[in-house]
């Protein structure tokens, strides 16, 4: 007996309009100036979406339903009016989670009841193409849940950003992967009633839930840009394997998309870095500089100056190129940073912004800050565009851009960040470095050569309060 389940044609008409909706809603989030729209296109698509699902069932718990879209929708409506830009990273990894634990929900639902999803024969036995579809929508979801829970407590200081090396990782993650793998397709080919289908999809579960911990517990917060998108792609194929479970196209659609772009973003992240995305998963940047603690401080000279010093230098300058860096973010000084440009500007100052692809904590997290903060998109530039003019720049205005600006990249072939293509910050005729002390490395576990240049002034403050002094002497 084939798996079966009827849609009327309208809602499958509803369907692809949705999905034609979310395609337009990621085209549109590819540019800050149509990203306004490509968010009402996305909330449009699922809109329609969760109206056709639940107009076109029979609903007997409607009020059960109601309920829990009330709670969910007075839930995020709080959360998007209250969370901080600088909470944004975390605050994705948190949602990553639930679309991860609601594919595990699902999953167990349909395997607790088949025959309410339509997966079951007329003895109640789950079909085989169903048990691929259900087996994998949980694994796929538990590796998400708990992957994107240990990226959410580093990103927000609940744990230890530095890489967490486990003896022997890759033994038991392969060992783990491997174990996943085969009780799934035991599971498949398992005889209709037999004894295994009482036991595998809890274990696949547990042991899913576990690889997601072990996964992401070694990746150092450098890499964070990639986990956040790997964490989406993932959650976009949970989705669209419950698409199947459930019959829905929306779902499958959706999943798709998700996990298609996520995959995508994950890939130009890692060339970002020069990095493979298995280099990624096996380990993150500065693992060994974490297992030592960060390696011993190296006294060497370098040139420290004040808020004058730097507001002279500025005002005095043809051609200014500020790099934002996370620094940035956690002072949350983007307000003071555009004022800070805007009079620079009203001076004569030419003044734009450099944007390393992996700058912050997530794909775009500077883009998204600068947005906040009112400054002009059209002098916002990405590395490729921008990285030849630094030669030509009087200065370089660095503000807690670390591992991105550090030029050992180019130079150091015993650096753990050799190869990863950098912001060319060094050929500016003077780089000014704002940071906290010279005390601690990057999210890299690297101690930034940029410090020690005879070109470079560091500016140690907090970023926010050294800005604004700078904004007062100007």
């Amino acid at each position: 007996m084939e798996h079966v389940v009827t849609t009327p044609a309208w809602a499958l008409i509803a369907y692809l309009i949705s999905g034609v909706l979310f395609i337009l809603a990621l085209r549109g989030l590819s540019s800050p100036d149509t990203s306004r729209a490509g968010n009402r296109y996305g909330m449009a698509g699922m809109l329609i979406a969760v109206v056709t699902t639940l107009v076109s069932h029979e609903l007997a718990g409607i009020l059960e339903i109601a309920i829990a879209i009330a709670i969910g929708g007075a839930a995020g409506l709080i959360i998007a009016r209250k969370i901080a830009m600088t909470d944004m990273p975390q605050l994705v990894a948190a949602f990553h989670s639930l679309v991860g634990l609601a594919a595990v929900l699902v999953a167990l639902a349909a395997w607790l009841n088949p025959a309410a999803f339509g997966i079951a024969d007329a003895v109640g036995q789950i079909f085989a193409v169903s048990r691929v579809e259900l087996a994998l929508g949980a694994a796929i979801g538990a590796i998400t849940f708990s992957g994107s829970v240990i990226a959410f407590a580093k990103l927000n200081g609940n744990m230890s950003g530095a890489p967490i090396i486990l003896p022997a990782r890759h033994v038991i993650n392969f060992g783990t992967l491997a174990a996943i793998l085969i009780l799934i397709a035991l599971y498949v080919l398992a005889p209709a009633g037999g004894a295994g289908e009482g036991w595998m999809i809890p274990v696949i579960v547990l042991l899913s839930f576990i690889i997601g911990f072990l996964l992401i517990i070694p990746i150092g917060g450098a890499d964070m840009p990639v986990v956040v998108s790997m964490l989406n792609s993932y959650s976009g194929w949970a989705a669209a394997a419950m698409g199947f479970t459930l019959s829905n196209s929306a779902m499958i659609i959706t999943g798709a998309l998700v996990g298609s772009s996520g995959a995508i973003l994950s890939y130009i992240m890692c060339r970002a870095m020069n990095r493979s995305f298995i280099s990624v998963i096996a380990g993150g940047f500065g693992q060994d500089a974490a297992a030592t603690g960060g390696g011993p401080a190296i006294d060497r000279p370098y040139k420290t100056g004040s808020a004058d010093d730097a507001a002279f230098l500025l005002k005095n300058a043809e051609k200014v190129i500020i790099v934002p860096g996370y620094g940035m973010a956690v002072a949350q000084a983007q307000h003071v940073l555009r004022e800070m440009g805007d009079i620079l500007e009203e001076q004569g100052v030419d003044v734009r912004y450099a944007i390393h692809p992996v700058a912050g904590r997530m794909p775009g997290h500077m883009n998204v800050l600068l947005a906040e903060a009112n400054v002009d998109y059209e002098k916002v530039f990405e590395l490729e565009d921008i990285n030849s003019d630094f030669g030509q720049a009087d200065v370089a205005f660095v503000i807690g851009a670390n591992d991105v600006t550090n030029p050992a990249a180019k130079t150091d072939k015993t650096s753990p960040i050799y190869g990863m293509p950098i912001l060319d910050v060094e050929k500016a005729a003077t780089t000014l470095f704002i940071k906290r002390s010279m005390g601690g490395a990057g999210y890299a576990g690297v101690e930034n050569e940029l410090f020690f240049r005879d070109n470079t002034m560091m500016l140690l403050s907090d970023a926010k309060k050294m800005v604004e002094e700078i904004v007062k002497s100007l």
